[in-house]
């Protein structure tokens, strides 16, 4: 059993550690937009947080093909079938592009009216869509970066993924400083300057990601690159199990992601100083939950690699350790926001004091949010999903988010004219409600399964 014990924590650490990183700077880089907009004005801010919420939609994308393309790849590849995870990676791929491709042409041609949709603000808006212009070139470089990321963590390269996408994040954050604020005899370009500074490191990342599967080409049997013919073709069974576990957790994605952006409609209509606070409280999430999304994104990986290559008394094994991991991620990441709730308010001198006065109360809701944020991220979206089991979560989401969350926080804001704090409040409950179906479903076992083909 220690043994055992030893074997496991070796591969979630090589896997976690990495993943969590990655997660961390990516989180970072939203963070020093905040602090650096928030030097120039509220408005700059709020603004920004809100345009951003387009690229939201966009991740959940991609989230969705990520996932779903993990539930296959993970498998394949604990059975060695290299060949298999390349024609994974195709699908997902032209997938993806098209999908860039559309919230592209929507950036660049109607950012007003995409503003609109979280705003009534003119201040906001247009500040907003000169962001939405700027940045819509990132969105197409990641429709090809993120899936070929996430494939390199499925095939034994997540350090490398790390590498790569770490470069991208710090060469964001000095690109940010320079482009903001006119350092090095650069204008001063404000929220444009933080959107051009995407776009930059987005394109580096790709040209990195590039780089990498040019090499992985010359490269033995035991790799995993983009071949043309499989662009061109490839397997239409495997073509129709992807379509199979990506679609529900596609629209899991969709219905969580639009909830919870329907959550900053719901805090964007109530004031400018909502607004504020709700982005840097979503922001100081977005950071101290990287190693519980780490779990859940190595959870996927480390039970599917089990499945597939039929050790299923051990993916279940493993499953109960990883819960156990999770909520003790999820109680350290509560207490660690708590604890560093003065800090944060330190950062946010610039805030009006209403604004100063919500986020503090929101960080304190944050704490307790946090604990079913780690349970469900591994739960659900990766020992579900690990086995195939996508559907759980698509129909978890869509019932606690869209009749139950939603509505109770639009009548609480727009009928009931609750104070801020308190429809925020019920808004952050969703993680918790989910926790009892989630744990009975769990203890059905319907997620050990072996998906691969002969």
């Amino acid at each position: 059993m220690k043994q055992e014990n030893r074997i496991f924590y070796r591969k979630l650490s090589a896997l976690v550690f990495p993943i969590a990183v990655q997660n961390l700077m990516t989180a970072i880089v939203s963070a020093s937009d905040a602090l650096m907009l928030g030097f120039l004005s509220q408005s700059a801010l709020s603004a920004v947080s809100l345009a951003t919420q387009v690229q939201f939609v966009l991740n959940l994308f991609y989230a969705a093909l990520t996932i779903g393309a993990t539930v296959l790849a993970a498998q394949y590849w604990g059975k060695g079938d290299a060949r298999s995870v390349e024609k994974i990676l195709a699908v997902t791929l032209k997938i993806s592009v098209a999908i860039s491709a559309v919230f592209f042409a929507g950036a660049v041609f109607v950012p007003e009216m995409l503003m609109r949709i979280f705003t009534s603000d003119y201040e906001l808006i247009l500040p907003g869509a000169a962001y939405l212009k700027a940045v819509s070139w990132s969105y197409l470089f990641m429709g090809v970066s993120q899936i070929y990321l996430c494939i390199m963590k499925n095939s034994g390269r997540a350090l490398k993924s790390t590498i790569y996408g770490s470069v991208s994040v710090i060469l964001n954050i000095v690109l940010n400083a320079v482009l903001i604020f006119g350092f090095l005899g650069f204008p001063q370009m404000g929220t444009v300057g933080a959107a051009a500074a995407t776009s930059i490191s987005r394109a580096v990342e790709l040209i990195l990601v590039l780089a990498e599967n040019r090499i992985e080409r010359g490269k033995g049997d035991r790799t995993v690159c983009i071949r043309w013919k499989y662009l061109k073709g490839g397997s239409r069974a495997l073509r129709k199990d992807f379509f199979r576990y990506t679609l529900p957790v596609l629209a899991n994605e969709l219905a969580w992601g639009c909830g919870f952006t329907m959550f900053s409609v719901i805090m964007g209509h109530m004031g400018s100083d909502a607004v504020a606070a709700n982005s840097i409280a979503n922001i100081v999430k977005n950071i101290i939950s990287c190693v519980c999304l780490g779990i859940g994104t190595g959870s996927g990986i480390i039970v599917g690699n089990e499945l597939g290559c039929g050790e299923l008394e051990r993916a279940r094994l493993y499953g109960r350790k990883l819960c156990h991991t999770a909520l003790a991620a999820g109680a350290v990441s509560g207490a660690v926001i708590f604890l560093c709730s003065p800090a944060i308010m330190g950062f946010a001198a610039t805030l009006t004091p209403a604004a100063k006065e919500y986020l503090r109360f929101m960080l304190y809701i944050c704490s307790y949010y946090m604990i079913g944020k780690s349970i469900n991220s591994t739960v659900v979206a990766g020992i579900f999903c690990a086995g195939g089991d996508t559907r759980f979560g698509l129909l978890c989401d869509a019932v606690v988010i869209w009749l139950v969350v939603v509505p109770v926080g639009a009548v609480s804001a727009f009928v009931l004219k609750l104070p801020v704090l308190t429809v925020y409040f019920l808004l952050n409950l969703d993680e918790l409600i989910k926790l009892p179906a989630v744990y009975r479903h769990y203890r059905q076992y319907k997620w050990v399964k072996n998906l691969t083909r002969q």
